[in-house]
């Protein structure tokens, strides 16, 4: 089969593309010929040596994708031979990931992707979805609440939006402006704050009457603490996915005290399996009734992995798929 592989940590360049042996399917596991791998800001930093060590000679890379199951193993139903999925954790505790025209994983790994969706839609989900679904439902309904989404045009924040908003929320996003605010309106979002021109906390609490949001779904916890505090009501939550720009953040104790707030650290991998089926089932509902817009999706040739990368970590807005139809 075409892959794309590393065997060494480094720049794009180390990212190789050629022949390698097929997978060969186990017990418990589905065979998928993958039509469609997403990639995400973790496929990069990992294969640049920013999360752990190399513990494979050879690693293909990529957590997300889409395609069509084309074996199962033993314990699995064969009936599911031939059925459209979307892929999720394909590469979370293995050394092969979804970058390869064949990808054997977990049955439990794969869930059910409608005609009406596209492989290079399905390849959008798993990281930012599930993320997205935990941050906003993590502590329960959102129904009636004021969720604010940092980021709100971001790969997780546009799924947060639309879930908060699907969820009887009223949300109110954060972005740089211009189409960015446009999307996040677009997405469900009552109120869209320009954090480059608008002090943060004081338009929440302008817009909250004073009363600040239940929840907030955080892209920079610690370049955010400053404005998120005060925008938040006593017995909030903020649901943080990343803290990039300060990754060892200064905690203001007695603020985060009075407010007797709670500060959740969500990474999807470890997602406590009560939350991930809730996920997947809305998910699918949602998918199903076309309730889900994905990002802007760019599709770049397998064989242009390279390409694909530099996007990424240079910030591309919008979602980097790379199109396996066809791989050579």
């Amino acid at each position: 089969m075409k892959a794309v592989w590393y065997e060494d940590f480094g720049a794009a360049d180390v990212l190789r593309h050629g022949d390698i042996d097929d997978p060969v399917v186990g017990p418990g596991e589905v065979l998928v010929r993958v039509k469609a791998s997403g990639v995400n800001p973790v496929d990069v930093k990992r294969r640049q040596g920013g999360r752990g060590e190399m513990t494979d000679p050879r690693v293909i890379p990529h957590f997300d994708g889409a395609g069509a199951i084309e074996a199962v193993g033993e314990g699995v139903d064969a009936g599911r031979v031939g059925e459209r999925v979307w892929i999720y954790e394909g590469q979370w505790q293995r050394a092969l990931g979804t970058a390869a025209e064949l990808v054997a994983l977990p049955a439990a790994n794969v869930s059910p992707l409608p005609e009406a969706a596209s492989f290079a839609e399905g390849a959008c989900l798993g990281i930012p979805a599930l993320t997205a679904h935990r941050c906003v439902y993590g502590d329960g309904p959102v129904e009636g609440q004021t969720v604010l989404v940092t980021g709100g045009a971001g790969a997780v924040g546009s799924y947060a939006v639309q879930m908060a908003a699907l969820g009887g929320a009223n949300v109110i996003a954060t972005t740089s402006g211009g189409a960015k605010a446009e999307r996040a309106a677009e997405l469900g979002a009552s109120h869209v704050i320009n954090y480059r021109e608008e002090n943060v906390a004081e338009r929440v609490l302008e817009l909250t009457d004073g009363a600040g949001v239940d929840r907030i779904v955080e892209v920079e916890l610690g370049g955010n603490l400053e404005a998120s505090v005060p925008a938040l009501k006593v017995n909030g939550v903020i649901a943080s996915y990343a803290s990039q720009a300060a990754p060892e953040p200064v905690i203001p104790y007695y603020a985060l005290l009075y407010k007797c707030a709670t500060i959740r650290f969500e990474v999807v991998f470890l997602m406590p399996s009560t939350s991930k089926c809730k996920a997947l089932g809305d998910i699918s509902r949602w998918l199903e009734a076309g309730a889900l817009k994905h990002p802007a999706i760019e599709e770049i040739p397998l064989a242009e992995a390279v390409r694909a990368h530099k996007m990424v970590e240079d910030g591309y807005y919008g979602k980097v798929v790379l199109n396996l139809e066809g791989a050579s």
